[in-house]
């Protein structure tokens, strides 16, 4: 299975009074992961937009493994475990770039809608790009 890394810097505003990340953040790097997963597919965000497609958050699960602190190079890795008829489900996981020790890990189910927000099966163009690299 095919996954896509980036890297993130935690920023100050990103973390508590303890110096270490909200964990509300973490969904937004899971975030940052997914649309660059699919950017390196071929497949963008916005043209999807454009198209009145839109990939909705259905349900969203993180584990928290170890802190994440102010200041840390953050290496997240972004796979796909499952395509189905109207959803995708994305994994991540997220370590330090200098260290094999898990931060945390999590899953995104994303469902496919239409212009007027209702499902609707993932475009032929979607499924080809992450078929061809699975």
């Amino acid at each position: 299975m095919k996954s896509c890394e980036i890297t993130v810097r935690v920023r100050y505003q990103e973390t508590d009074q303890m110096g270490i990340v909200y964990y509300s953040n973490y969904f937004v790097y899971f975030e940052m992961g997914r649309i660059e997963f699919l950017r390196n597919l071929g497949i963008s965000y916005a043209e999807l937009e454009d198209e009145k497609v839109f990939l909705a958050v259905v349900d969203a699960q993180c584990r928290y493994r170890s802190p994440a602190k102010f200041d840390d190079l953050l290496v997240v890795n972004t796979c796909i475990t499952q395509l189905k008829y109207t959803r995708i489900e994305f994994c991540y996981e997220i370590r330090r770039v200098d260290e094999e020790k898990l931060i945390a890990e999590g899953s995104t189910m994303l469902a496919c809608l239409d212009g007027e927000r209702k499902p609707m099966v993932i475009p032929d163009k979607v499924k080809k790009a992450i078929d061809s690299h699975h």
